[in-house]
């Protein structure tokens, strides 16, 4: 059930408010969905920071009262991770917090950088020193390295050194500076609560608090928050959008608006559209829960089809459990997904899931649905065939692991056993998330499905994954 595009973090921050490291917990439970790995608050009371970490889900780090006794003031940026640049660490854990010349400075990171390696180099040869190996930690020293006086001309002199996606918080002392870069890759809002300010990766945090959604921050657009308020800058050069459209696909809370669009809303549309270009016919239309489901209601009411929960899946479950020594077939499937046999036997069925990455887990779900009684099993995908890696902030396999990047879809269909299988088109799934005539040009990064990658990056070999470092 891993075998997903896993997005690699979530950021938030609050700024001018008295339950700043409360309010910033609740906000990290709102976007655990972007990182389970992980997770960290640094607070700060106007005259130093505080930071407290940890590894493991947000309920788990954060377990006492008293700890938010050792995070007080008005401010404070949080982070949960899915570790892609940087091993799985205590000492990659972010908010990474330094003290320099200048202060303490704290920063919480949503992308990847693909330039950070030749920077850490550079700046390992004239004589820095890491203490991480995330590709976040060379935006510190690019900062502390800056001759400028003012914290936002730093800030955007380092961002204007890097290349890659970022929507990132920065918090010191006194300010805290939220970037978003020139593509929009990943997400990042803007709102209020009360007279303070908060930053998060997607809208579902700001319902969680209460908080009042103002706007996106847009690409290429740096805010500084201080005690005088809010001032917007366009520090870059201003580039054609390109956000991640996998963010619609399936990383996405459904219930966030994101990109000007709400992701629940998109989602139905993909399904309507998926029906619109792969009907069969069928008696029923089942999801793979969770993240299928919004595409399924789609793909039924477009098709006609009943919808019906014929996949049920056990929230309870760990990131790791113990096999029997007696196999059990499908044992990592069956433990998270059980088949309501009543829903699909004798039936043909229409199975919906968001995407197919190796094709190990859709080929376990057909075989189980095929156990219960189903007299057809027709696989149908939101999205088109994932055959190139990501290298902006989402852990993907590499290239030779995408089962669709060396095989046609018939061959698919017969590997996960299917008796028909069919995806989204790229234009399909571009125009129902809104892009003008389904083209990508200016709107949204689809690289994972069409190789056009926006960002240049270092030169890989022909199946390699960018250098994570």
């Amino acid at each position: 059930m891993h075998d997903k595009f896993q997005d690699e973090c979530g950021v938030f921050g609050v700024f001018g408010h008295p339950e700043a490291a409360n309010l910033t917990y609740l906000g990290l439970y709102a976007l655990q969905h972007r990182g389970q790995e992980s997770c960290g608050i640094v607070a700060g009371d106007g005259k130093s920071l505080r930071a407290y970490r940890g590894m493991g889900l947000v309920s788990d780090v954060f377990r006492r009262d008293e700890t938010f006794d050792g995070l007080p003031g008005r401010n404070a940026v949080g982070h949960v991770r899915y570790s892609t640049a940087g091993s799985s660490d205590l000492k990659n854990v972010q908010p990474i917090m330094v003290d320099y010349a200048r202060g303490s400075i704290a920063v919480a990171h949503n992308g990847n950088l693909v330039n950070a390696q030749e920077i850490r180099n550079n700046l390992e040869h004239t004589g820095s020193i890491f203490s991480t190996t995330s590709d976040t930690e060379v935006l510190i020293h690019l900062l502390a390295k800056s001759q400028s006086d003012l914290l936002a001309d730093r800030v955007a002199e380092s961002m204007m050194a890097v290349k890659g996606a970022y929507s990132i918080v920065f918090l010191t002392e006194t300010r805290m500076v939220a970037v978003r870069d020139p593509n929009g890759f990943r997400p990042l809002a803007l709102g209020k609560l009360n007279e303070g300010y908060v930053i998060a990766s997607e809208t579902c945090a700001f319902d969680l608090i209460e908080a009042e959604f103002i706007r996106e921050v847009e690409p290429g657009e740096m805010i500084v928050i201080d005690k005088h308020g809010l001032k917007s800058y366009k520090p870059f050069k201003e580039t054609a959008p390109s956000s991640c459209i996998f963010e619609f696909v399936y990383f996405a809370r459904p219930d966030s608006t994101i990109f000007g669009e709400q992701v629940y809303k998109v989602r139905k549309e993909l399904g309507r559209q998926l029906a619109r270009e792969h009907m069969v016919e069928a008696d029923v239309v089942i999801a793979v829960p969770d993240s299928g489901v919004p595409a399924t209601i789609g793909y039924a009411e477009e098709s006609g089809i009943p919808f019906e929960l014929g996949l049920i899946r056990n929230h309870y479950v760990g990131r790791t459990f113990i096999e029997p020594q007696q196999s059990i077939r499908h044992f990592g499937v069956k433990i998270k997904l059980n088949p309501v046999r009543e829903v699909i036997e004798g039936k043909r069925v229409i199975v919906v899931d968001d995407s197919i990455v190796r094709g190990t887990t859709a080929r376990k779900i057909v075989k189980m649905i095929r156990n219960a009684g189903a007299r057809e099993v027709h696989m149908r995908i939101s999205s088109p065939p994932t055959s190139f890696p990501c290298y902006y902030g989402i852990d993907t396999p590499s290239r030779k692991e995408l089962i669709s990047s060396s095989h046609t879809v018939d061959e698919i269909s017969r590997y996960i056993t299917a008796d028909s299988l069919g995806y989204l088109s790229q234009e399909g799934m571009l125009s129902s998330a809104g892009a003008p005539g389904g083209l990508a040009k200016g709107c949204f990064c689809d690289a994972c499905f069409s190789g056009c990658y926006p960002v240049k990056f270092p030169r890989l070999k022909a199946d390699s994954q960018l250098g994570l470092f």
